[in-house]
């Protein structure tokens, strides 16, 4: 009797698989409709078309941002630009990712070389063969830990200077080991119809450029990916070495780890770290939410010029600045963003050098320091005359420059103006450049992720 209701509940199982469609195409079927929470700390931006390009005068006579009228796709925007708290999350996690390495096996529970199915974890990409343990707190009080951190070990160098290279004898953090290593999928280059998988052949056609411009054969999908490796703590001698005869040391000094600015906006952070920045973010949050069903749905990055602007707009079509206004006063006779007003009265508009984010009223999006505080990075490389030829659709020119190439290869746009521009720079459709290994005290940025759907 047993044997014929087991048997009778497997054909019913069987018989509802079978059925469950009805014979009808109904696409596969999820245990749960996706829904996309807001991010925190950032807005929706919802697509739109708006007319890109100068709306005032042209003071510098560039001519390097004819209107043109285009239309950007729905995008999630900080709040604000990333701060020094939070850029902060980032080098100290690089920071402790290196000390774990360096422990290793020395220290138990620091890495995990074998998986609970008692398996090697796979190669991370960097010929590692192992997971960092997160929930290992590092017990610097430990003598033969500190001798690790101090004398390096696990192929390390040491985390700390050595005693020639200390100063009054302070035992304190070698930044210039804090390296990250990333890696990211050159999808300009997969996309092109020549390096296309071969399926009479069975293999790649066309070649390949690296990071280090070398041409090679396809060989499989690894050839697309790019590995690279960048020094993540910000350039703090920005501050002294951006001007020429100026007393700034207390910046450079206190500016980046100092309590008291750990809500104003990172800065001396190159365009190459504000997108190592991106690529951590994104990995942090698709590591936590182990978002391995929905790929691509959670990758962080910087803006397009067109996104960047789009949103500075804050959906007044034709404004001058991010506020819609044609003046950089309100009604009270205040300035409404930390700028160099009149002639290097930087103090004027309530801040002398950079200042607080949310100081100043937000744009129509709810957006803050569109304008001024400090300049931002976008994904798009620079040239005088892209608006000619990029498309009218979610518009950007991306270059991946090596560091082998011209300087002139290596421009990236840059927006918004800073605390030390005037205000020309300020206005929505100024465009300017900075090289992306450079790192200065006017130039943070903020992240953007795309939304699922329209």
């Amino acid at each position: 009797m047993k044997n014929i209701f087991v048997l009778s509940l497997v054909v019913m199982l069987l018989t509802g698989c079978g059925t469950s469609d009805g014979g009808e195409l109904i696409g596969v079927q999820r245990s749960a409709d996706f829904f996309e929470p807001n991010p925190y700390g950032m807005l929706f931006i919802a697509q739109g078309s708006f007319n890109m390009g100068q709306n005032e005068q042209d003071v510098a006579n560039i001519t390097n941002a004819q209107t043109k009228t285009v239309t950007i796709r729905s995008f999630w925007m900080d709040e604000t630009e990333i701060t020094n708290s939070e850029y902060r999350q980032f080098v100290y996690w690089v920071r402790d990712s290196i000390a774990r390495r360096m422990i290793g096996e020395d220290g138990e529970g620091y890495i995990i070389t074998e998986t609970s199915t008692g398996d090697e974890p796979t190669d991370n990409g960097f010929g590692d063969r192992f997971r960092i343990n997160w929930d290992q707190p590092i017990e610097t009080a430990n003598e033969d830990i500190r001798a690790i951190l101090e004398e390096g070990g696990n192929g390390e160098d040491p985390l700390y200077y050595r005693e020639e290279d200390r100063f009054m004898g302070r035992r304190e953090y070698d930044t210039r080991k804090w390296v990250y290593q990333y890696m990211w999928i050159d999808l300009q280059q997969a996309a092109k119809k020549t390096n296309r998988y071969n399926l009479e052949r069975k293999e790649y056609d066309g070649k390949v450029v690296n990071n280090k411009g070398e041409w090679n054969g396809i060989e499989n999908r690894g050839s697309f990916i790019v590995r690279d490796r960048v020094l993540v703590y910000p350039d703090t001698l920005c501050w002294i070495a951006d001007f020429t005869y100026s007393y700034n040391e207390p910046w450079t000094k206190m500016y980046f780890f100092h309590p008291g600015f750990d809500n104003y906006p990172c800065v001396g952070v190159s365009w190459k770290q504000a997108t190592a920045f991106c690529i951590w973010r994104s990995n942090w949050l698709n590591r936590t939410l182990q978002l391995d069903h929905v790929p691509l749905a959670m990758d962080y990055r910087l803006p397009t010029e067109a996104e960047w602007e789009f949103a500075a707009r804050g959906g007044i079509n034709g404004g001058v600045y991010p506020w819609g206004g044609y003046y950089t006063r309100n009604n009270r006779g205040c300035f409404v963003a930390n700028f160099k007003p009149l002639r290097g009265r930087y103090a004027d508009d309530g801040a002398a050098a950079t200042t607080s984010i949310c100081s100043y009223a937000p744009n129509d999006y709810g957006l803050f320091d569109m304008a001024g505080n400090v300049a931002e990075w976008t994904s798009s490389a620079y040239d005088e005359s892209s608006y000619a030829y990029t498309h009218d659709f979610n518009p950007t020119y991306e270059y991946n420059a090596r560091d082998d190439e011209s300087h002139v290869m290596k421009r990236k746009v840059i927006r918004g103006g800073s605390w030390k521009d005037i205000a020309y720079y300020m206005q929505c459709g100024t465009r300017s450049y900075e090289y992306q290994d450079s790192a200065t005290s006017y130039i943070g940025f903020r992240c953007v992720r795309d939304y699922v759907g329209e």
